[in-house]
């Protein structure tokens, strides 16, 4: 079941008229889909924020608009204040729930590698997948086990594509993760050290270091 957006309609789409919105704690929306008008409303911004937090960026939101009308729509875009960083406007797409939508899908590692245990390192290449899926079937994350991963072992998109809720669209020669071998340190052989007798090195010499380092519709 969808997760429920209390939304006003919003008659007045001028830059004034939002400014008084933003002061009231909601936030300007625009909801799009293919072939409809758009319907421009206004959502509280922390509820708005609650839901994502608990339903995830992904998942189909039921705005219900003061007189009783009720759109299914995802969360496609938004813009944040740059200094702030508060909700300034927010863009919904309409969805079918018997049509597919491309969406990006977070990738999750979880646990820890045996390579890691042998002081590897896990290098993620990919922290997203583009996956395409009915919007009741797009996954809220793609978790992949490692603790099986060995040193110089690797997962790729086409280890992952046996899966018949969605389709994933990245290539499958793409690498996700890899245990890296540890970084051999040069440790200098014994007796190396003073091996030209007793002469003593000259010092280094270091260069000085140059003080030269240098749409919103609203």
């Amino acid at each position: 079941m969808a997760a429920v957006i209390q939304a006003k309609e919003r008659p007045d789409t001028r830059r004034s008229a939002n400014k008084l919105i933003r002061a009231e704690g909601q936030v300007p929306a625009v909801v799009y889909g293919k072939g409809k008008e758009p319907v421009t409303v206004s959502v509280d911004s922390m509820d708005l924020v609650k839901k994502v937090r608990e339903e995830g960026r992904n998942a189909v939101f039921s705005l219900q608009i003061e007189g009783g009308k009720s759109l299914d729509a995802m969360l496609y875009d938004y813009q944040t204040d740059s200094i702030k960083q508060d909700l300034t406007h927010i863009d919904f797409y309409l969805v079918d729930m018997s049509t597919e939508v491309d969406v990006e899908v977070s990738v999750n590692i979880d646990g820890e590698s045996k390579g890691e245990k042998e002081g590897g390192v896990m290098q993620q290449t990919l922290h997203a997948l583009n996956v395409r899926a009915t919007p009741n079937k797009i996954p809220d994350e793609i978790t992949i086990a490692s603790a099986e991963l060995d040193i110089g072992d690797s997962v790729t998109v086409g280890d992952l594509k046996a899966n018949k809720d969605y389709e994933i669209l990245d290539d499958d020669e793409s690498t996700i993760v890899t245990v890296l071998p540890p970084q051999q340190a040069d440790v200098p052989e014994e007796g190396e050290e003073g091996a030209a007798g007793d002469e003593q090195a000259e010092p280094e010499v270091i260069n000085e270091k140059s003080d030269n380092e240098g749409k919103n519709e609203e």
